[in-house]
């Protein structure tokens, strides 16, 4: 037990290291562009939402429209003005995710919620797979379509976790 413990505190520093991590603002974005955002909200740490640039803002902050967030009163999508730091490009598409591609303690994202979630694939049943979330503690099954492997924006490129 003492083993498991052990990985699952490593896993959690990993994750949290990667949900409070300030994006690459080398990047300049423009009207239209399609980014992640990440989300630092608490309870939603370790959460990407897609969305579009609206407009920049200085330097440093953007206005953005989200694809699947809506404002208060549902009327229209959300439109929120996020730091630089905040935002990445959208992940290119990666390899197939195919049953025999994906192994225990795999970093992926599972889509849930309206963003994508960060987490570790703990285990697999015949049509699920589960999914242990550090930052909130939640281990979860989800269908093999809801999963993309991670993959980090660091420098100017992205970097697969798998």
């Amino acid at each position: 037990m003492a083993h498991t413990e052990t990985l699952i505190d490593i896993l959690k520093a990993r994750i949290n290291r990667m949900a409070f991590k300030k994006q690459d603002t080398t990047t300049l974005f423009q009207r239209g562009d399609k980014v992640e955002v990440a989300s630092q909200e608490w309870g939603y740490i370790g959460s990407y939402y897609t969305a579009k640039i609206v407009c920049s803002i200085g330097d440093s902050h953007y206005r953005v429209r989200f694809k699947n967030l809506v404002n208060d009163d549902k009327s229209d999508l959300l439109e929120e003005i996020v730091m630089a730091s905040e935002i990445r490009p959208m992940p290119p598409r990666h390899k197939t995710l195919l049953p025999e591609n994906i192994c225990l303690n795999d970093k992926v994202d599972v889509f849930d919620k309206d963003g994508w979630w960060v987490g570790f694939v703990s285990g697999r049943d015949e049509q699920s797979y589960y999914v242990y979330f550090p930052t909130t503690g939640d281990n979860v099954a989800y269908p093999l379509q809801l999963l993309r492997f991670h993959q980090e924006w660091n420098m100017g490129n992205w970097i697969s976790s798998n």
